[in-house]
């Protein structure tokens, strides 16, 4: 069985990234979703509620499973038995990033390998930063986030967290 593995904080889950694991999951026999806990980055959502919206978003996609993980990449594509991660770029930026991350993992764990799928013209400035910014000042964000969980993060975001 072909597993792919697709980790990131998700925080909240866009448009851009059901896109990649739609793409993904027809390249493979199972997709992972994992809802990673990012030390440097400040985390708007919990991990149950990043988790969740992956689901909602994902639902109808039969091969796409959603978990979260705390540890170390490496590892849980090791355990997983993962053939590859599968990782979204926007830019030159994003490039550069995944192939330190690359190179860092693969240090860690010599199996591991790569897919950079380029992210589609119409969704490559959707970040969940932007997303971030522009639902705190309630500006609409219907094209950013899947339908399915567009009220739950228009609401959180215009509200803010304490």
């Amino acid at each position: 069985m072909r597993v792919f593995l697709f980790p990131g904080s998700f925080d909240p889950f866009t448009s851009g990234h059901r896109d990649i694991a739609k793409r993904a999951s027809k390249m493979c026999d199972k997709l992972v979703v994992a809802i990673m806990h990012n030390n440097a980055k400040k985390q708007f959502y919990t991990v149950q509620e990043r988790v969740d919206m992956a689901r909602k978003s994902l639902a109808g996609y039969k091969n796409i499973e959603v978990i979260s993980s705390d540890g170390l990449l490496a590892d849980l594509y090791r355990e997983l038995g993962c053939s590859s991660v599968v990782r979204g770029i926007r830019s030159e930026s994003d490039f550069r990033y995944e192939t330190e991350m690359y190179t860092a993992n693969k240090l860690l764990e010599n199996s591991y390998d790569v897919i950079l799928l380029p992210t589609r013209a119409d969704l490559s400035v959707t970040s969940s930063s932007i997303v971030k910014e522009v639902g705190h000042y309630g500006g609409d964000i219907s094209k950013m986030v899947p339908s399915e969980i567009h009220d739950f993060v228009a609401e959180t975001l215009k509200k803010g967290r304490n």
